[in-house]
């Protein structure tokens, strides 16, 4: 085959995707925004749909139906946790899947215990429990993670280039005398909703840290507001960090 007529082929399997996709997208009547029908996300390898529940009639149930909760512990949240964690919506939160997550420069994490996982999960998250990040600075486990966000171990660090680091230079406001934060994913943080306080806790930690606050986004609405816009969540295939 002539290679004007593979790119003819090309041209038109292309062309027949776009419009199958545009059709379907036109045949949903519950779009996320009246421009947006879906996304997709990858989760454990696996192209997923991000979409809503279809069904008008639908209700959420269970654990989250119920509007009330003891307060302690179960508060209600602020909106803003810390100067500079900027807290998201859901659109904010595909975005994050679509950007940062999708080029590798970010993390989307349940910071749910595991037994909460299991029952359900946003798709393109990893489970690592707030409890891990609020282990004492040296535990093997939390280096673990730090790293795997790109954070890096600092040796004994020089006095006088640490004073730099401290007077903001050297990219020193994401320094600490443990840890070099400044090549490290941006981390986007959710729980069960608004009274829930596991990923505030995550999040509490990780700025203790010293990890950087602009890298830290918080969705405050959590599973709850997820699962109420009817938008998609999957049960996990794998294990959690906290139980490898």
């Amino acid at each position: 085959m002539k290679f004007s007529s593979i790119l003819a082929v090309a041209a038109t399997t292309l062309v027949a995707s776009t419009l199958a996709v545009s059709v379907q997208a036109r045949e949903l009547e519950v779009k996320i925004t009246k421009d947006m029908a879906y996304s997709t996300v990858m989760h454990d390898n696996e192209l997923v749909k991000i979409q809503r529940i279809q069904d008008t009639d639908h209700k959420i149930d269970g654990s989250f139906a119920k509007t009330s909760r003891p307060c302690p512990p179960f508060c209600i949240n602020p909106i803003a946790l810390h100067e500079g964690v900027k807290t998201v919506g859901e659109l904010e939160v595909i975005k994050f899947m679509e950007g940062p997550y999708y080029r590798g420069r970010g993390v989307i994490i349940d910071a749910r215990t595991p037994s909460w996982h299991k029952r359900g999960t946003i798709p393109g998250s990893t489970n690592i429990p707030f409890t891990i990040f609020e282990k004492p600075s040296d535990d093997i486990e939390l280096a673990e993670v730090l790293e795997s966000f790109g954070a890096k171990e600092r040796d004994e660090v020089n006095p006088v280039v640490r004073v730099i680091e401290t007077l903001g230079f050297l990219d020193g406001d994401m320094k600490t005398d443990k840890w070099d934060f400044s090549q490290a994913k941006d981390l986007l943080l959710w729980c069960n909703g608004p009274w829930c306080g596991q990923s505030p806790r995550a999040i509490k930690a990780l700025l203790a840290l010293g990890y950087p606050a602009e890298k830290i986004y918080w969705y405050r609405g959590g599973m709850q507001m997820w699962q109420s816009l009817g938008l998609t969540t999957i049960k996990p295939s794998q294990s959690t960090v906290a139980a490898r």
